[in-house]
C-alpha cells in the first residue's frame, strides 16, 4: 500500500492522497483527494525530481494555489505535461519562485537547497556574528544605514566594542545603498567589518549621518539563540511587574519559557510587560503557550483558527474540524492575567502579532510602541517524501520549501492586519534616545511602568517625522520572521 501511495503522488498530479503529520498539538493526518483517476503511465526523469517535488507540494498546501494559473488541478493533462512545463526552468528555485503569487501578497515563502539550514534557522540556530540590526534610509534617498538594536549574548559580537544605538555607515569600507546592502552584510564569507558613524536628526527628521573613523571586525559562528533576552521583577510600590524580553517563538526553548514563567509566578507578579520589539516570529504551538501562560483562566478554550486554501480547508472542516484549531493550554506556570502590556516595533511580526490578536477577545491587551509588521500568515516545512513529511525522504537531494500556508484569525474570525497593528500608544523608538534595555528607564518599559503605576508622568512626545527601518536583520532573512507549523 506504502508503495502505491508513493507511485500515486508521485506519478500523479491529478490525485494526490497525502498523509502529513504536521504538529501534535494541531494537525493528525491530511489526505487531500484531488479528483481524478491514476491512469498516468509517464515517469519523472530523474533530472526533474526536484522540480516536481515542489510542484506537486505547492499544488497541494500553497494558501494561494487558486491565484495561480500555472498551479491549477487542470493545468496539466498527464506527467508527460507537467514533465514538459517543469523541463526549461533553470533550478527549483526559479519554478519556486514562478508558482508564488506576486511578491506583495506573498512576501515570506522560502526554498533551501539543504534543509539542515532550514531546520536550524526555525529552532534559532545560525551562523551569526551576535550583532542584531536595523536598516533606514539617509533622507529618502537610497543610502542606508544600520543601527544596532541589541547584541545576542554569547556572540562573537558580544566580545567586541559594539553596543546597542551604535551607528555603521558601511560594510568593509564599501558605503552600504539599496543596491549593495543585501550582499554586504548577508554574503558568505564569515567575517565583515562594520564602519561606524556619529548621528544626529534635527526636528524635521533630516538626518545626519558622519563616518567616525571607528570600525569593527565581526565573525560568524553557529549560534544558538536564547530567546528569553531578560526576565526581571519590577517592585514599584504595589505592583511587582515582571518584565520579560522575548526574542523569537523557538519551541526547542518551550521548556525555559515555562520555567521562566514560573520564575515569575513566584515572585507573585501582579502585571506583566511583554517585550516584542525585536520578536519576529516563530512557532505557533510556542505562541500558544506563551499566550497561555499569561493567562491560565481560559484553558481549553478557542485561542486561534487557520484558514488554509480551498482544498486543505474543504478536507479538515469535513473530517476534523478541530484540527484548525489551536486552544489554550494547561499544565503551564500561568500568571492569570485580565490585562498585559506589550512592546511593540515594526520588527514585531507573525507569532508576535498572533499573540497581540488572538489575546484581545479574551483580556485587555495594551501595545506600546509602534506598528507592527503586517504578517497573518504562517507555513510548514515540506520535504521531497511520499507524505512531504521528514519521514522517507528523498536521499538524492536536500531540497525542501517553506510555502505559505495559511492565515491565522482570532476567536471572532478577525486577522485582517496586513497594514500591520496599531498600538494603543504610539512612541516609536528613537536612535537619539534609545534607552539600555531592561532598564526602568528605557522609553517604551518606562512608559509601560508609569502607565500601569497611573504616575502621571507624560509620556515622551511622539516626533512629528518618523523614521522607521525599512527592514532588519531578522525581516531580511524570511525564515526569521516566520510563523510556522512543526511537522515531525
Amino acid at each position: 500500500m506504502k508503495s502505491k501511495i508513493h507511485e500515486y503522488q508521485k506519478n500523479s498530479f491529478l490525485t494526490m492522497s497525502n498523509k502529513y503529520l504536521i504538529s501534535s498539538l494541531l494537525l493528525f493526518l491530511l489526505a487531500i483527494p484531488l479528483g481524478c483517476s491514476d491512469m498516468d503511465d509517464h515517469p519523472v526523469p530523474d533530472s526533474l525530481e526536484i522540480k516536481d517535488f515542489v510542484w506537486k507540494g505547492m499544488n497541494l498546501y500553497y494558501l494561494w494555489q487558486a491565484d495561480v494559473p500555472d498551479l491549477a488541478d487542470n493545468r496539466f493533462a498527464n506527467q508527460g505535461e507537467l514533465n514538459t512545463f517543469l523541463e526549461p526552468f533553470a533550478s527549483p528555485a526559479d519554478l519556486f519562485n514562478h508558482l508564488r503569487t506576486d511578491a506583495v501578497t506573498d512576501r515570506f515563502s522560502v526554498i533551501f537547497s539543504d534543509y539542515s539550514v532550514l531546520e536550524g534557522e526555525l529552532s534559532g540556530n545560525t551562523l551569526n556574528n551576535g550583532m542584531d540590526f536595523g536598516l533606514k534610509h539617509v533622507n529618502g534617498t537610497t543610502d542606508v544605514f544600520g543601527w544596532v538594536r541589541y547584541i545576542i549574548p554569547n556572540s562573537d559580537a558580544a566580545t567586541k566594542d559594539i553596543h546597542r544605538g551604535d551607528v555603521f555607515y558601511a560594510v568593509n569600507g564599501i558605503p552600504l545603498t539599496d543596491d549593495n546592502f543585501r550582499t554586504l552584510l548577508f554574503s558568505n564569507d564569515e567575517t565583515y567589518t562594520v564602519n561606524l558613524a556619529d548621528y544626529s536628526s534635527d526636528v524635521n527628521g533630516f538626518v545626519t549621518i558622519t563616518p567616525n573613523g571607528q570600525s569593527v571586525t565581526l565573525t560568524k559562528t553557529n549560534l544558538a539563540e536564547n530567546p528569553i533576552l531578560f526576565n526581571t521583577v519590577i517592585h514599584q510600590g504595589t505592583h511587582n511587574i515582571g518584565y520579560l524580553m522575548y526574542n523569537g517563538f523557538y519551541a526547542n526553548y518551550d521548556t525555559q519559557l515555562n520555567a521562566a514563567f514560573g520564575s515569575l509566578l513566584s515572585q507573585n507578579v501582579t502585571d506583566l510587560v511583554l517585550d516584542l520589539r525585536y520578536n519576529s516570529g516563530g512557532s505557533i504551538a510556542t505562541a500558544t503557550k506563551l499566550a497561555s501562560m499569561i493567562t491560565g483562566q481560559f484553558n481549553g478554550q478557542l485561542f486561534a483558527k487557520q484558514q488554509w486554501n480551498a482544498k486543505a480547508q474543504s478536507y479538515f472542516e469535513s473530517n476534523n474540524p478541530s484540527s484548525l484549531e489551536n486552544r489554550f493550554v494547561s499544565g503551564l506556570n500561568s500568571l492569570n492575567l485580565t490585562k498585559v502590556y506589550i512592546l511593540t516595533t515594526k520588527g514585531t511580526a507573525s507569532a508576535s502579532e498572533l499573540v497581540v490578536n488572538c489575546l484581545k477577545p479574551y483580556i485587555n491587551v495594551v501595545q506600546i510602541g509602534d506598528i507592527t509588521t503586517g504578517k497573518n500568515v504562517g507555513s510548514i516545512t515540506l520535504y521531497d517524501s511520499p507524505t512531504f513529511g521528514k519521514s522517507n525522504v528523498n536521499p538524492n537531494h536536500k531540497y525542501a520549501m517553506q510555502p505559505i500556508v495559511l492565515k491565522i484569525v482570532n476567536k471572532n474570525n478577525f486577522g485582517d492586519y496586513t497594514a500591520g497593528i496599531p498600538p494603543t500608544t504610539l512612541l516609536p523608538e528613537k536612535l537619539n534616545n534609545l534607552g539600555i534595555l531592561g532598564q526602568t528607564d528605557e522609553p517604551l518599559l518606562s512608559a509601560a511602568i508609569n502607565q500601569i503605576t497611573a504616575s502621571g508622568k507624560q509620556a515622551p512626545q511622539v516626533p512629528s517625522y518618523i523614521q522607521r527601518d525599512f527592514t532588519d536583520a531578522k525581516l531580511l532573512n524570511p525564515l526569521r520572521s516566520e510563523m510556522y507549523l512543526e511537522n515531525k
